[in-house]
């Protein structure tokens, strides 16, 4: 018989701080039993869905606590409150006791997610994250052949036939896909229902962006990269390895995909479908406590790369996206220590979301600093520390400049 969950009951009196932003050792999130709490940061980039006032049902600080990040918020008591504590490690067996609770957080961390995600791409990308619709399929698929990359051109240009049957490109995607054939290999182009365990050979795609999705994944073995096109360009998103998850927003809340997932090296995958994912809550709790603790990882990145938006010096707003990756993969800063990044100047030029001629004039500036190189299309620091002082740097200048604006508004 396994023990009970035993959860802690907490009260707040109004006016009462109870969670504050960039304090660091978030071990315990909050369920609200009663009273009313206000959520806040000190950059609102968007504004929330649903606002900022939370009642009885609703929860704050889970993104934090599961990423095990820093807080992104802070939470206030607009009245008296009372709250339930939960720790971290009891995430789990809440999943076990009570299933709706963990099904309503991520299933709001899901329609978080997408929401942030469109904010920054209209911010960064300048676009819209399914712009253009399933159409946009053909998109990719000219993008890809344009690149001499086959394998996912053909898939794109399958994905549209299927989707698209009576589209106005219908006729060359048809002639193009017969043309690239021999050069191609696309794997799973109608999914399999009956195979949960699949092989994806480097450089072949999974699914293709703004087609639907019916299938999260989690790696078995290898890696795989998020892309986007946009303005003809492949804009990467991130690259995830073994263990990780994604293409959970698809599966959940049944939209389409808002990016392209291609094998980064030879990748073995578990494809999970609805059915398989509600069998998963009720008897895995493991997993989903995984699926919640990714989905908090990557909305803590994104409220860090929104928040990157709002620098207006351009430098620094390099430094501080390469300060971000480093947080976000949890490498320590230590003096002295070099890394590469996984990217190069094209990637965090799209990261930044400055056009490539003016981007690389600004990298051409960031490379003035001698512990920063560009190495066979990487980005390679040999003093780590170096990053994390340049981003603070230009940081407080912000701050400072942002307070004399502010003082010559008052004046």
């Amino acid at each position: 018989m396994s023990a009970p969950l035993q959860l802690s009951i907490v009260n707040f009196s109004k006016g009462a701080y109870i969670i504050v932003e960039g304090k660091a050792n978030a071990d315990y999130f909050f369920i609200i039993r009663s009273g009313k709490v206000r959520v806040n940061k000190e950059v609102e980039v968007v504004e929330e869905e649903g606002g900022n006032t939370l009642g009885p049902g609703d929860f704050f600080g889970v993104v934090a606590t599961m990423s095990s990040h820093s807080h992104i918020e802070t939470a206030q008591a607009i009245t008296d409150v009372s709250l339930i504590s939960v720790h971290r490690e009891q995430y789990g067996m809440l999943i076990e006791r009570n299933t709706p609770v963990a099904m309503k957080i991520i299933e709001s961390f899901s329609r978080r997610m997408r929401y942030l995600d469109e904010a920054l791409a209209r911010l960064t990308l300048k676009s819209d994250a399914n712009e253009g619709g399933i159409s946009h399929l053909f998109g990719v698929a000219e993008y890809y052949a344009r690149q001499s990359q086959y394998n996912q051109a053909y898939y794109a240009y399958y994905q549209y036939l299927k989707h698209c049957p009576s589209g106005e490109h219908v006729v060359t995607a048809r002639e193009r896909l017969a043309k690239i054939k021999p050069y191609a290999t696309a794997v799973y182009l109608d999914g399999d229902e009956n195979v949960f365990t699949r092989t994806y050979p480097k450089d072949t795609m999974v699914f293709s962006e703004n087609m639907p999705g019916k299938e999260m994944y989690i790696i078995q073995k290898g890696s795989v990269k998020i892309t986007k096109i946009v303005n003809d360009n492949e804009v990467l998103l991130a690259v995830l390895r073994q263990g990780d998850m994604f293409g959970e927003m698809s599966l959940i809340e049944s939209k389409p995909r808002s990016a392209s997932a291609i094998a980064f090296e030879d990748a073995v995958l578990l494809a999970v479908n609805k059915e398989n994912f509600a069998r998963m809550v009720q008897t895995q709790p493991q997993i989903i406590a995984r699926l919640t603790t990714t989905l908090a990882e990557r909305i803590w990145f994104i409220y860090k790369q929104l928040a990157n938006t709002l620098l207006s010096n351009s430098v620094g707003r390099m430094y501080d996206a390469l300060l971000i990756q480093l947080e976000r993969a949890r490498i320590p800063i230590r003096s002295g220590e070099a890394h590469t990044f996984e990217f190069g100047i094209k990637e965090l030029i799209n990261m930044v979301g400055l056009p490539i001629a003016e981007g690389n004039q600004i990298v051409r500036e960031m490379l003035k600093n001698s512990k920063i190189k560009a190495v066979e299309n990487k980005i390679y620091t040999s003093d780590i520390e170096e990053i994390e002082k340049q981003a603070k740097y230009y940081r407080k200048m912000e701050r400072i400049e942002k307070s004399r604006r502010e003082q010559r508004r008052i004046s």
